[in-house]
Protein backbone atom coordinates (compact mmCIF):
# COMPACT_ATOMS: atom_id res chain seq x y z
CA UNK A 1 0.00 0.00 0.00
CA UNK A 2 1.61 3.45 -0.89
CA UNK A 3 1.73 5.72 1.90
CA UNK A 4 -1.11 8.68 1.85
CA UNK A 5 0.10 11.55 -0.53
CA UNK A 6 -0.31 14.93 0.66
CA UNK A 7 -1.52 17.76 -1.15
CA UNK A 8 -1.42 21.85 -0.56
CA UNK A 9 -4.07 23.62 -2.94
CA UNK A 10 -3.87 27.09 -3.20
CA UNK A 11 -6.53 29.02 -5.36
CA UNK A 12 -8.06 32.15 -4.07
CA UNK A 13 -11.31 30.88 -5.60
CA UNK A 14 -13.25 29.39 -2.60
CA UNK A 15 -15.86 27.52 -4.99
CA UNK A 16 -13.54 26.64 -7.06
CA UNK A 17 -11.09 25.72 -3.91
CA UNK A 18 -13.88 23.73 -2.12
CA UNK A 19 -14.51 21.59 -5.59
CA UNK A 20 -11.38 20.73 -6.26
CA UNK A 21 -10.66 20.17 -2.36
CA UNK A 22 -13.52 17.72 -2.39
CA UNK A 23 -12.69 15.61 -5.86
CA UNK A 24 -9.06 15.35 -4.30
CA UNK A 25 -9.86 13.36 -0.94
CA UNK A 26 -12.89 11.47 -2.54
CA UNK A 27 -9.36 9.74 -4.53
CA UNK A 28 -7.77 9.27 -1.18
CA UNK A 29 -5.14 12.41 -1.06
CA UNK A 30 -4.87 14.19 2.37
CA UNK A 31 -5.47 18.26 0.96
CA UNK A 32 -4.32 21.34 2.79
CA UNK A 33 -5.78 24.38 1.29
CA UNK A 34 -4.21 28.48 1.24
CA UNK A 35 -6.35 31.22 -0.53
CA UNK A 36 -3.15 33.13 -1.01
CA UNK A 37 0.12 32.93 -2.01
CA UNK A 38 1.19 34.30 1.70
CA UNK A 39 -0.48 31.25 3.52
CA UNK A 40 0.40 29.25 1.07
CA UNK A 41 4.53 29.78 1.49
CA UNK A 42 3.90 29.46 5.11
CA UNK A 43 1.98 26.05 4.75
CA UNK A 44 4.99 24.84 2.62
CA UNK A 45 7.59 26.06 4.68
CA UNK A 46 6.01 24.00 8.00
CA UNK A 47 4.77 20.91 6.76
CA UNK A 48 5.94 20.19 2.68
CA UNK A 49 3.49 18.87 0.53
CA UNK A 50 4.22 15.55 -1.68
CA UNK A 51 2.27 18.33 -4.69
CA UNK A 52 1.39 21.81 -4.75
CA UNK A 53 -1.48 22.98 -7.05
CA UNK A 54 -0.79 26.49 -7.64
CA UNK A 55 -2.96 28.88 -9.17
CA UNK A 56 -0.96 32.34 -10.67
CA UNK A 57 -3.56 35.04 -9.42
CA UNK A 58 -3.81 35.75 -6.08
CA UNK A 59 -4.11 38.14 -3.59
CA UNK A 60 -1.10 39.14 -1.24
CA UNK A 61 1.72 37.12 -3.76
CA UNK A 62 1.19 35.64 -6.90
CA UNK A 63 1.55 32.13 -7.71
CA UNK A 64 5.08 33.11 -9.86
CA UNK A 65 6.34 34.60 -6.40
CA UNK A 66 5.32 31.65 -4.49
CA UNK A 67 7.57 29.58 -7.00
CA UNK A 68 10.08 31.42 -6.55
CA UNK A 69 10.73 31.41 -2.80
CA UNK A 70 9.58 28.06 -2.64
CA UNK A 71 12.63 26.87 -5.69
CA UNK A 72 15.00 29.24 -3.71
CA UNK A 73 14.89 27.05 -0.45
CA UNK A 74 16.55 24.12 0.01
CA UNK A 75 13.63 22.73 2.31
CA UNK A 76 11.08 23.41 -0.82
CA UNK A 77 13.36 23.29 -3.70
CA UNK A 78 12.33 19.98 -4.57
CA UNK A 79 8.63 20.20 -4.14
CA UNK A 80 6.14 19.48 -7.44
CA UNK A 81 3.91 22.05 -8.40
CA UNK A 82 1.26 21.65 -10.88
CA UNK A 83 0.04 24.88 -12.26
CA UNK A 84 -3.86 26.01 -11.99
CA UNK A 85 -4.74 29.13 -13.76
CA UNK A 86 -6.67 31.18 -16.86
CA UNK A 87 -3.45 33.46 -17.35
CA UNK A 88 -1.94 32.94 -21.11
CA UNK A 89 0.27 35.47 -20.75
CA UNK A 90 3.71 34.70 -22.76
CA UNK A 91 6.00 36.42 -19.76
CA UNK A 92 4.45 33.96 -17.19
CA UNK A 93 5.00 30.97 -19.51
CA UNK A 94 9.00 31.60 -19.46
CA UNK A 95 8.98 32.40 -16.24
CA UNK A 96 7.24 29.04 -15.47
CA UNK A 97 9.51 27.13 -17.55
CA UNK A 98 12.32 28.64 -15.60
CA UNK A 99 10.80 27.43 -12.43
CA UNK A 100 10.31 23.90 -13.32
CA UNK A 101 6.45 23.03 -13.31
CA UNK A 102 5.50 19.12 -13.08
CA UNK A 103 2.71 20.87 -15.48
CA UNK A 104 -0.11 23.54 -16.43
CA UNK A 105 -3.95 23.17 -15.56
CA UNK A 106 -5.86 25.42 -17.57
CA UNK A 107 -9.02 26.64 -15.08
CA UNK A 108 -11.33 27.35 -17.98
CA UNK A 109 -11.10 23.78 -19.29
CA UNK A 110 -11.47 22.20 -15.62
CA UNK A 111 -12.88 18.53 -15.00
CA UNK A 112 -12.22 17.74 -11.56
CA UNK A 113 -11.95 14.05 -13.05
CA UNK A 114 -8.96 14.95 -15.50
CA UNK A 115 -6.97 17.05 -12.69
CA UNK A 116 -7.27 14.23 -10.23
CA UNK A 117 -6.26 11.72 -12.83
CA UNK A 118 -3.48 13.87 -13.45
CA UNK A 119 -2.24 14.48 -9.67
CA UNK A 120 -2.22 10.65 -9.61
CA UNK A 121 -0.36 10.68 -12.03
CA UNK A 122 2.32 12.74 -10.44
CA UNK A 123 2.59 11.55 -7.25
CA UNK A 124 2.65 7.25 -8.92
CA UNK A 125 6.65 7.60 -8.49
Amino acid sequence: MTPTRRILLVEDDRFLRRACEVSLRQRGFVVATAADGEEALRKVRAEPPDLVLLDLLMPKMTGIEVLRAMRAEEATRGIRVLILSNSSREQDAEEIQKLEVSGYFVKANLSLQALGDQVARLLED
